[in-house]
């Protein structure tokens, strides 16, 4: 296969081109590649209908006049073309003149690419396989650059459960089994905790000029822990000192054995404050307090007392605040029902009833089982409300609330308004030190005043934007609470009666009437039952 290409021949004192036809489908000349190639020899006296209609009946020989030869033979030619990226090097070559017009040798073409600068990864056989079998107005890369191999960041492997998410086990009649939990992730005294893979920083590249291309930059980490713990001597392996459960905090691991209370927490026991996760076989009898670092897991009733846990709190029986009991979890709370009580969850909330209670919960909150019923006081959650029945026929005053609250809305666009204008700023400031840094650079000396104000600008510039970094990452906390607040919803999967009283966002809505079987979202600045 060859592609059509042309060559000068000289007759007397005119100068005429000789158009070759393709072989066997090799590729058409471009008709602006033949006319640049004209106008640098100054040979631009031709028809250029003519010319362009010998390129495209290519199928026979073509000779056109071209202009007026000055008795000078052409030299067989190099066209280099180096790409962008600086990584490949493509040469296309146009025939000496018929006759006695001379070809390039292999040193020639060596010398122009170092000429151009082209030190790597020239390739000796293309230059070769072009030098015994020349074919013209085809491409030939003759330098390829090596591409960098990027690396990894480190990461850690884990090896028990990091998830506080688990939901408990729920039986074919819709209860839910409180006993079937394993929601903590229990260890050995010797268990391998997490493994650290570290980081693999690459290979750097190199482009046709010998310019080093750098692999980007990838990330470090370490293993973080808490007490009885131990680390191998390589820093990569960390192994539990005792029997009891493990969580991550913060990427930190903790274990801890757990604190067993055989019976009631009560007069023989006391308070209790335990960093570790606490697991109490009776009740919590009215006055006393439990808090504890970890899980607190509870098989019998919560009375008016406070419970505190750092991860979540499981009452395998239910909750009687008596209008006093309080109950906070950085994570989830479970429990069979929940009664004149006050519940905060981090995470999420689940019972089978909850009646005249103030439940917030930054998550979800689900009330399902064999009752499934939320019937007075605030239930309040991040992302959703489901339940089987809300409020009842004696019209109970109850609120369910989803969503991000006003103020923070409010928050959001105070701080989108400061951002732009200190981003502003900081555009403009930019602007004025890249302009002296160009002078600089170019070898301008600046008067000592001009110096000392842009040293001072840019120092300013540094503080400014170290301030502003701050306030960007408030505002993307609040975007995203907003975004998901567009998706909370409230869904009633069997009766919703009047007297409920519904929130999303900043938006209010009073049921009236029974209702079953629905969904309740914000749509187009409202609140509105989208069914299921």
């Amino acid at each position: 296969m060859k592609n059509q290409y042309f060559q000068l021949e000289f007759r007397d004192t005119i100068a005429c081109l000789h158009i070759y036809p393709p072989v066997d489908g090799g590729k058409m000349l471009s008709i602006t590649e033949v006319t640049e190639y004209l106008a640098a020899k100054k040979l631009e006296q031709y028809n250029l209908k003519e010319l362009n209609a010998a390129i495209v009946n290519h199928q026979d020989d073509s000779v056109i006049m071209v202009g007026d030869w000055d008795g000078i033979p052409i030299r067989e030619e190099m066209k280099v073309n180096v790409s962008l990226d600086k990584m490949k090097v493509t040469c296309r070559f146009f025939p000496p003149s018929a006759g006695s017009g001379k070809v390039l040798s292999a040193e020639e073409i060596i010398s122009d690419l170092a000429f151009r600068k082209v030190r790597y990864g020239i390739d000796q056989e293309a230059v070769l396989s072009f030098l015994n079998d020349r074919q013209y107005c085809t491409d030939y890369v003759f330098a390829l650059g090596t591409q960098p191999v990027h690396g990894r960041d480190a990461k850690i492997e884990y090896f028990f459960n990091t998830s506080k998410n688990l939901q408990p086990k729920r039986n074919e009649d819709g209860s839910v089994d409180y006993k079937e939990l394993n929601t903590i992730s229990h260890i050995k005294k010797g268990d391998l905790l997490a493994r650290l893979i570290k980081e693999d920083p690459g290979k750097p590249g190199k482009n046709v000029f010998g310019e080093e291309i750098k692999p980007r930059t990838v990330r470090s980490t370490r293993l973080q822990y808490g007490n009885k713990i131990s680390i191998n001597e390589e820093k990569t392996e960390i192994y539990s000192d005792v029997t009891g459960h493990a969580n991550l905090v913060n990427e930190k691991v903790f274990v801890s054995d757990v604190y067993d209370v055989p019976a009631d927490v009560d007069n023989s026991v006391g308070n209790i404050q335990y960093d570790g996760s606490v697991e109490i076989k009776g009740n919590v009898k009215t006055g006393f307090m439990v808090r504890a670092t970890g899980d607190i897991i509870i098989h019998g009733v919560v009375e008016n007392a406070y419970v505190e846990a750092g991860g979540q709190i499981i009452v395998k029986q239910g909750i009687h605040g008596m209008h006093k009991g309080m109950l906070k979890a950085g994570t989830n709370v479970m429990a069979k029902y929940i009664e004149n009580a006050k519940v905060h969850a981090g995470g999420f909330v689940e019972a089978e009833a909850i009646l005249n209670s103030d439940v917030s919960a930054r998550g979800e909150v689900r009330v399902q089982g064999r009752k499934g019923l939320i019937n007075g006081g605030t239930i309040r959650a991040g992302r959703s409300i489901e339940v089987m029945y809300a409020g009842t026929e004696m019209g109970t005053f109850t609120t369910l609330e989803v969503g991000v609250d006003p103020e923070k809305k409010e928050r959001y666009l105070e701080l989108k308004k400061d951002v732009n204008k200190r981003s502003k700023e900081l555009e403009d400031m930019k602007v004025i030190i890249d302009n002296y840094a160009s002078m600089l650079k170019k070898g301008e000396i600046l008067p000592k005043d001009k110096l000392l104000y842009v040293q001072n600008l840019a120092l300013e510039y540094k503080t400014k934007k170290e301030e502003l970094e701050p306030l960007r990452n408030e505002m993307r906390v609040i975007h995203i609470e907003m975004m998901e607040s567009d998706r909370s919803y409230i869904a009633v999967t069997r009766t919703i009666f009047p007297g409920v009283v519904l929130s999303i966002s900043d938006l209010g809505y009073n049921i009236k009437d029974k209702m079953n079987y629905c969904k309740f979202k914000k749509v187009d600045g409202a609140i509105k039952s989208v069914g299921f």
